[in-house]
């Protein structure tokens, strides 16, 4: 498939927009080198669609088939989703965060930075200095702002849900997550996602992903198109299910924590990161600032 080219625009706050086909990033850096990190980002964005592209069906194939994938950041997506087999996985589910941790490596590597990030869709890869701190909104029902310092260790946010734009098997209205790359956190927040869920109940109704998207990776699986008003006891019944697989998660050190919303219900696992410093406002989206 033939694309346009990488369109480049400055936003408010000298923000720089890189977009090219489905991609869509918003950077911004701060330091001794923002300069050279937005012209590394430039570069490095240039290519990766035709690079993924070239290799899409071996992407969306079953992890467990272990393809031989030789582009750079497909290699990266297979590796960030490999231990979550045995269940279903392919590539695709890392999609969004490899491409942001690739375009924010290449930021690192131009010079000192004391803080970038690359926001792709809500997916972020994040670098913070030490003493430097940045602000995220969570979005779902309970929306709020969470403030990450260098000290966290957190090196991706992605969020998840039924809701959002990617094909969900479960119900959560959204599960964000923190982990160590945007890679790691983009999986597992859709694992999670899964997860909290309710199988064969009335109120949830379901189609076969390819029939809402012929080309999903997911093919006939069905995945969520509408949640009727749950009552508290099945809520709580699906955030069980999902904090479960969220705790083995943590458990084995692939997220540091997370955060499951449904209908207005809030559930934490891992580090306390959320729990203490998560300011419930009002709904919102994913953004950074």
């Amino acid at each position: 498939m033939a694309w346009d080219p990488p369109q480049q625009a400055w936003l408010p706050g000298g923000r720089l927009h890189l977009h090219q086909g489905p991609i869509d990033l918003v950077i911004g850096a701060e330091g001794l080198a923002r300069g050279a990190a937005f012209a590394a980002a430039a570069a490095g964005f240039d290519g990766v669609l035709v690079g993924l592209a070239a290799e899409l069906p071996l992407l969306r194939a079953n992890i467990a088939t272990a393809p031989d994938i030789q582009d750079p950041i497909g290699r990266a997506m297979a590796a960030a989703v490999r231990p979550f087999q045995p269940q279903f996985i392919t590539p695709m589910a890392a999609v969004a965060g490899a491409v942001a941790d690739a375009v924010l490596a290449a930021m690192t590597t131009a010079g000192d930075l004391d803080r970038a990030y690359v926001n792709n869709g809500g997916d972020i890869a994040l670098h913070l200095a030490p003493g430097h701190a940045f602000s995220a909104a969570i979005a779902a029902e309970a929306a709020g702002r969470l403030r990450l310092s260098a000290e966290d260790g957190v090196g991706g946010v992605a969020t998840s849900g039924w809701r959002g734009r990617s094909h969900s098997l479960g119900i959560a209205d959204a599960v964000t997550v923190l982990a160590a790359t945007a890679a790691t956190a983009d999986v597992a927040a859709t694992m999670i996602a899964n997860a909290v869920d309710l199988p064969d109940h009335p109120a949830v109704r379901r189609a076969p992903a390819h029939t809402l998207y012929p080309e999903s990776d997911l093919g006939a699986t069905p995945v969520t198109v509408a949640v009727a008003p749950l009552g508290s006891s099945d809520r709580t019944t699906a955030l069980d299910a999902g904090a479960e697989y969220a705790t083995a998660l943590h458990a084995r050190g692939l997220i540091l924590a997370a955060c499951l919303q449904l209908g207005g219900d809030l559930r934490f696992v891992g580090a306390p990161v959320f729990a203490n410093r998560l300011q419930v406002t009002a709904v919102g989206k994913a953004e950074t600032e």
